[in-house]
């Protein structure tokens, strides 16, 4: 049976009350503050005052804590509007800033979790998914395949910065000199970088979205 439909033990008060609410939200508060690596059922466990013993009564694998993380934080975003693509889209990049191990986690088997379900079927009823459900479901995964590979690709250099220690001005400025000298070989590439718009990373997404946006608008009129 999924974790889903797994019925809790029997609460008990001593020597400390769990849930598997509680356990997910330590969790996930582990996550936010030392990473996804740091998350075990040990260190939730500890977190909690509790033995990892008693946590396998709740959750019976790594994996499904992780899911019960990932649907929790599908249940934090607000539900689709008028313009449920972008508001979808948005949501996912919203919820990423706010847990960055979010974006590891995503984009992998399909999330299949209550609140995960109830975003994308509000989502697919929002794009007319009842009467034209193929067009309505590319539509949504598309605009999701785009959210995720831009937050992974955001996050991802993100860590190379503090990896490294250097600021996004910092690395351009130590690259300069190198792109100077070879550039002269790609002559597209250097007219498109010196010409094009020097966008931040919420200009950049948003103008990514633009596009995949307006592509999906010209499907659907164009059939």
């Amino acid at each position: 049976m999924l974790v889903w439909e797994r019925p809790e033990p029997p609460s008990r008060p001593a020597p400390t009350p769990l849930s598997r609410a509680s356990i997910v939200r330590a969790a996930i508060d582990l996550a936010d503050t030392e990473g996804l690596d740091a998350v075990s059922l040990r260190k939730v466990g500890a977190a909690l005052g509790a033995g990892p013993m008693r946590l396998y009564g709740y959750i019976a694998t790594k994996e499904e804590l992780l899911d019960l993380m990932v649907d929790e934080v599908y249940g934090e975003m607000p539900p689709p509007g008028a313009d449920a693509l972008r508001d979808r889209a948005l949501a996912i990049r919203d919820a990423v800033r706010r847990h960055e191990w979010f974006a590891d986690l995503m984009g992998g088997r399909p999330q299949i979790g209550p609140n995960a379900l109830a975003n994308l079927d509000a989502t697919l009823a929002a794009v007319g998914g009842a009467d034209d459900p193929a067009s309505a479901w590319r539509a949504v995964g598309a605009v999701s395949a785009y959210a995720i590979g831009a937050v992974r690709q955001e996050v991802a250099e993100g860590r190379a910065a503090r990896v490294s220690g250097q600021s996004e001005d910092e690395w351009r400025r130590s690259v300069a000199p190198y792109l100077t000298g070879v550039l002269d070989r790609y002559p597209t590439l250097a007219h498109v970088i010196t010409s094009g718009p020097d966008e931040d990373p919420d200009a950049t997404f948003a103008t990514g979205l633009e596009f995949v946006l307006a592509g999906i608008r010209a499907r659907t009129v164009g059939g």
